[in-house]
């Protein structure tokens, strides 16, 4: 009875957790709002409008009452999905983000799960030979890999891959011949180009996606390898390693039975970090590849000091990356009673 109810308080405490971290990143979304110096109904207004015309649009957003009510009104429509209206769009700032969230999404995820792969092997090769040769190459790929900037490497590899070689696509995310034909459903490339059925679409997609994933990848992989290795290291030290070696247990065993199980709530914890960082730190590279998302839109809100569609996109950049951790955390205890 004891084991079936524990892992049900886990969850409970866990989903708590979460709203209470939840509630926080609401309340200091409209914290920064409430502080920004920029004034939103002078901003609605201009600058020459009379003192009349402003504190009716003063009244009109409801900046005229205190602060718990402001934000109340904020709670309440979070809660209908209402995010403001985007200064820069003329648009709502909750469709604006339904319609270039999954492109980030997209984006992130395939360049997660490529570093997941390459970093997962490249830190496995290098922690069963440590301080060796390949070891060595290793920590020089993530070391090199932390340290080029994606933007410079984004340029370089659209001169070199898509402008001489043209191996791959350029930026955007599909050419000119696709682009006003297929219909964007979903809002992921590969999928409403699969859907469409339209010879050579989906070639087009994955051509105009490769450089982007890789790149983000590159920069993923450092840390994934590095941190992945020191876990893979710290419990090949262990006593039990000593043990199951002193037993006649082939390394390849001891690896894939012993130290990998052992080490899989820090590499959980790597991967949920990682991919968190994805969703908000694909801005430079959806910039460089001229890809819609919301990089580029949180961007281009900044230098029109749009305010709704900062705070929408932060907000649901936020949302994602708490609620990555918090179920990773939850999976993490799960899987391993030493951590609760």
């Amino acid at each position: 009875m004891t084991l079936r109810v524990y892992p049900v308080r886990l969850m409970l405490r866990g989903l708590g957790t979460l709203t209470v971290t939840l509630t926080a990143l609401v309340f200091v979304t409209f914290a920064l709002s409430s502080l920004s110096p920029i004034d939103p109904a002078l901003q609605l207004v201009g600058d020459h409008a009379s003192g009349s015309s402003y504190a009716q649009a003063r009244h009109e957003l409801g900046l005229d009452v205190p602060w718990p009510r402001q934000f109340a009104r904020y709670v309440i429509g979070l809660a209908h999905g209402d995010l403001g209206t985007s200064r820069s769009t003329g648009q709502a700032v909750r469709e604006d983000l339904e319609r270039l969230f999954p492109a980030t999404f997209e984006l992130a995820t395939l360049a997660a799960i490529v570093a997941a792969f390459a970093g997962i092997a490249l830190a496995v090769l290098s922690a069963r030979r440590p301080n060796g040769p390949l070891d060595s190459l290793v920590r020089i790929i993530s070391i090199v890999g932390n340290s080029i900037p994606v933007f410079w490497l984004g340029l370089i590899a659209l001169l070199v891959f898509y402008a001489r070689l043209r191996w791959t696509g350029g930026a955007g995310r599909l050419s000119d011949a696709f682009e006003y034909t297929i219909d964007m459903k979903t809002g992921l490339v590969l999928v409403d180009a699969w859907r469409s059925a339209e010879p050579g679409a989906f070639r087009d997609a994955a051509a105009h996606l490769v450089l982007p994933v890789l790149i983000l990848a590159a920069y993923a992989l450092g840390n994934v390898t590095r941190l992945t290795r020191a876990a893979l290291l710290g419990e090949a030290r262990k006593e039990y390693v000593l043990a199951a070696r002193a037993k006649g247990a082939s390394e390849a065993r001891i690896l894939w039975r012993h130290v990998m199980p052992n080490a899989r709530g820090v590499i959980l914890t790597v991967l949920a970090l990682t991919y968190g960082n994805l969703l908000e730190g694909a801005v430079l590279i959806e910039t460089v590849f001229a890809r819609p998302g919301l990089g580029r839109y949180l961007t281009s809100a900044l230098f029109a000091a749009d305010m709704p569609a900062i705070l929408g996109a932060i907000l649901v950049i936020g949302t994602c990356f708490v609620t990555i951790n918090g179920l990773t955390d939850l999976a993490v205890k799960l899987s391993d009673p030493r951590t609760s």
